[in-house]
């Protein structure tokens, strides 16, 4: 649903009228998981997809129909139906799609995302088809949901979890931060840039950031309570700085840290950090050299080999390459 906020929202306000399509379940190899979402306006506006691009014409299609005053619907589509060659979709997956139109619970939704409130959207999928309320994180079954982060269809109900962004933690406004933050953002996550230095540390150089702090590592790190939704990265470079953060990192139970560095640069930070208390096994979490191996040249791709790290960690991943996981799955 973050993905395509801005454009509900830009239309709403046009009075141009909202139907959204949601991707319920998937089978085999359905290009889009569940939880996708794809928003037709009446005007003929589209954002967002519920599949690479195979199913958007006859999503439209049934989008129209229901902001022409049709109910809400449930559609399958697979192999095993005539209209999935019509519609693209051979490659043997199958998807089933509920089209609805944009309701007062959709708007809740909005506004709790707007303000980064934790929320469950529960959608009915059998007799009260399209029925739905918002669970908040005060829930018992909410709680449990936003901290799977998967969405799951339990007893006729489509539950989807709607956590605070992923929250990344720059740790130094070097020249590889900027596409850095650019990147971050593009991506969905909640950025914030920490520099000791001010000239590394002005919000002019870093426009897209949620947050710029002005501020030793190691003290912004612990007054921002990080925790497990967090994903911190070190470029630094520089052991006052570094260490420090990588300290404060560690305790605060972050998801992701990793700094910058060549292994040599490595393995002398490590030897300073055990010497100064922190144990070896807590060190094995810190990711350096920082990012995967993509023979990066230039300070974007860095940022992008650093953030696809980040990608592959948030998802239980290594990161590999696609065509060795698909020989691997045979």
């Amino acid at each position: 649903m973050r993905d395509v906020i801005a454009e509900v929202v830009l239309w709403l306000s046009e009075d141009d009228p909202v139907a959204l399509a949601t991707v319920i379940s998937t089978w085999g190899s359905a290009p889009r998981p569940a939880g996708s979402r794809m928003a037709i306006s009446r005007s003929g506006r589209i954002a967002g997809s519920v599949s690479g691009g195979c199913l958007e014409g006859e999503v439209f299609e049934q989008a129209q129909r229901v902001l022409k005053g049709g109910g809400a619907g449930l559609f399958h589509y697979g192999v095993s139906d005539d209209l999935a060659w019509t519609v693209g979709l051979s490659c043997g997956g199958e998807v089933e799609v509920l089209v609805e139109p944009l309701t007062e619970v959709h708007r809740q939704l909005i506004a709790a995302l707007t303000e980064e409130r934790p929320v469950v959207l529960e959608t009915g999928l059998e007799r009260a088809l399209g029925a739905r309320r918002l669970l908040a994180e005060s829930d018992p079954q909410a709680r449990e949901l936003l901290a799977r982060e998967t969405p799951e269809r339990i007893d006729g109900r489509f539950l989807e979890p709607f956590p605070r962004p992923h929250e990344l933690i720059v740790v130094g406004g070097s020249h590889v931060a900027i596409p850095l933050t650019r990147l971050a953002k593009e991506l969905g996550f909640r950025v914030i840039v920490i520099d000791a230095r001010a000239k590394f540390a002005g919000a002019e150089r870093f426009p897209r950031a949620d947050r710029v702090i002005q501020a030793w590592p190691d003290d912004a790190l612990r007054d921002l309570a990080v925790d497990a939704s967090s994903f911190i990265v070190i470029l630094t470079h520089d052991p006052k700085f570094d260490d420090p953060a990588i300290r404060a990192a560690l305790e605060g139970g972050a998801r992701y840290v990793g700094a910058i560095g060549s292994r040599k640069t490595h393995r002398d930070r490590l030897k300073r950090l055990q010497a100064a208390g922190v144990p070896a096994e807590r060190l094995e979490a810190v990711h350096a050299p920082i990012g995967l191996d993509l023979g990066s040249q230039t300070a974007e791709e860095t940022a992008l080999a650093i953030l696809a790290e980040v990608v592959a960690v948030s998802h239980g991943r290594s990161g590999g390459l696609m065509r060795d996981a698909l020989r691997s799955a045979r």
